[in-house]
């Protein structure tokens, strides 16, 4: 009787481990340390050949490769010197270990899509450009919010205070309250002029304190501020 041939899907088949896309392209016995160690604009990033190769198009998969067509230096303590912005890069970073994107407070989008273009991670460029468009439908659909002023100036004030209007601020009522006071035969009249201006969806109080240039043309303007 022929003897058969051992199942290779048996149980005691010996399966090797799966190897990432960075490890598989790595040349054997090249000796690279798994480690990397990266001088952004001045600050340093720790993370793993692994991590840097997850795109083979990208900046970074190159730098691991020592690809000899990349200029790239490094510092004294050996790491790879790249300039620039290190707040950004953070993200970038985490993407590439995990695969999402996370901002910090008072991040945003087209910051690190700017990085992303810069280091060619095309899956992170698409991630960001979609997150920027989702972001801008959403703000699209707020009600427009405005911040108005009421401005108390006498007869005098008043052509120099609306002509010379900046920041954004628009004319909107000019209301009389009478006379303020008697000078010779003339009566100073007193208005209460409202201004208003556009907070483009941003919270209320947001850059809705006028500039010091528009506070020195107001002269002694009274103001009341409203939201609405």
């Amino acid at each position: 009787m022929a003897e058969k041939s051992p199942d290779p899907s048996g149980s005691n088949a010996r399966r090797c481990p799966a190897l990432s896309l960075g490890e598989r392209l790595l040349p054997s016995g090249s000796g690279l340390s798994k480690w990397v160690r990266l001088n952004v604009g001045g600050t340093y990033f720790l993370t793993t050949r692994q991590t840097l190769c997850r795109d083979p198009k990208s900046f970074l998969y190159r730098l691991c490769q020592a690809d000899p067509d990349l200029d790239s230096d490094k510092d004294e303590t050996g790491a790879y010197l790249i300039d620039r912005d290190p707040t950004y890069f953070g993200p970038v970073l985490n993407y590439l270990r995990h695969g999402k994107l996370v901002l910090n407070r008072g991040l945003a989008e087209e910051g690190v899509l700017e990085e992303a273009e810069f280091y060619n991670i095309t899956s992170l460029i698409k991630l960001v450009k979609d997150k920027i468009r989702e972001r801008d439908c959403k703000m699209a659909q707020l009600p427009v919010k405005h911040v108005y002023r009421v401005l108390q100036c006498q007869e005098e004030e008043l052509t120099q205070m609306v002509s010379t209007m900046s920041d954004g601020w628009k004319f909107e009522q000019l209301v009389s309250i009478g006379s303020s006071y008697n000078y010779g035969n003339e009566d100073q009249a007193e208005f209460l002029c409202v201004v208003s201006k556009e907070l483009h969806n941003q919270s209320y109080g947001t850059n809705s304190e006028p500039s010091e240039k528009a506070k020195r043309r107001q002269g002694s303007c009274k103001e009341i501020n409203m939201l609405g």
